[in-house]
């Protein structure tokens, strides 16, 4: 017996059928996509991003997999940084992860109040007015702090110990970077103690480093310690090099400075500090309220000296303080 099937049931079933696909994607959650701020350029952040990156697979994210991330580069204008975190708003991103200085952070803060934004900073962002407090930080900001302005007094005591006799040091920072006068002051004091002579020397741009050299051996002085501003880290292989030159050690609380060639340093494990960045970025995308997560801060710092560099600069390293070293470059 045949089974007669009206047009309109069949075109229904039809269509219901066709729609189920539709419905199925409809369905699929929206891959999140986070807003990158940076001030420097993609090339001179390549080392930190890749450990930024590697904290967020920790976190259960992969770019390009199930997140897009939204790269903005100021190419070390700090000028543009609101214009770029205005723009970062605009495109509706689920968070903004804004890397050093502090001014990308606060210019992130002033485009939104609602957008989570998860910072990494070598300032105090309590003084800078970035959040009310480090336990709590309250409303959309929380982050990762380094506090490089307690080690700036920590790597002059570092070069009293490795150049006694070094009682002229210049000092390299970015005027730009709004830190940079909190560190100066720190760094100020504890160069009193020392009875060491500071010169600070600004350095904004590429254009400035062959002069701020010239200031520098005019100062007479035989050891430069560079501020870790991230103009200034993203040049540090062009430092140490113009350094070597005219027999300057440097010194800085990054350790890819004497990685680079540079004579040591005394801070926190940039790379961990990086990842732990993309952690917190991952807990936020997952759905953890920032005002809830304290700003997270190393608890371990680590003495770098590259002894290479010791021996091209003449320099005879006390043996107490290599043995207080956790790497020796060699």
């Amino acid at each position: 017996m045949a089974i007669r099937i009206r047009r309109r049931e069949l075109l229904a079933a039809l269509g219901g059928a066709a729609a189920w696909p539709l419905i199925a994607r409809a369905q699929q959650p929206a891959v999140p996509v986070i807003g990158f701020l940076g001030s420097t350029s993609a090339d001179g952040a390549r080392t930190n991003l890749a450990a930024f990156q590697e904290g967020l697979k920790l976190a259960g994210y992969v770019e390009n997999q199930n997140l897009k991330i939204e790269y903005r580069w100021a190419e070390n204008r700090y000028e543009r940084l609101p214009e770029l975190a205005s723009d970062l708003v605009a495109k509706g991103v689920s968070v903004i992860a804004v890397p050093p200085p502090i001014a990308a952070a606060l210019a992130a803060k002033a485009a939104t109040r609602t957008t989570p934004i998860v910072f990494l900073t070598a300032a105090d962002p309590v003084v800078a007015g970035l959040i009310d407090s480090l336990n709590r930080p309250n409303g959309n900001i929380t982050g990762v702090a380094l506090f490089d302005g307690t080690l700036g007094p920590k790597n002059l005591e570092l070069i009293h110990e490795l150049i006694p006799t070094a009682d002229i040091v210049g000092v390299f920072f970015n005027p730009d970077n709004p830190s940079g006068n909190v560190f100066l002051a720190d760094a100020k004091r504890s160069a009193q103690i020392l009875h060491q002579q500071l010169v600070p020397i600004p350095v904004r741009r590429e254009a400035d480093i062959d002069a701020a050299f010239e200031k520098l051996s005019q100062s007479q002085a035989k050891v430069l310690l560079v501020w870790p501003d991230a103009f200034l880290f993203s040049h540090r292989e062009r430092l140490v090099a113009r350094a070597a030159i005219d027999k300057i050690a440097v010194v800085s609380d990054l350790r890819e400075f004497p990685v680079a060639g540079a004579l040591s340093s005394y801070g926190g494990n940039s790379q961990e500090i990086s990842r732990q960045f993309g952690v917190y970025v991952g807990k936020i995308l997952k759905g953890a309220k920032p005002a809830d997560m304290p700003v997270w801060q190393p608890t371990k710092f680590e003495l770098v000296i590259n002894l290479k560099t010791a021996k091209a600069l003449g320099l005879e390293i006390p043996p107490q303080l290599l043995a207080r070293a956790d790497e020796v470059i060699e």
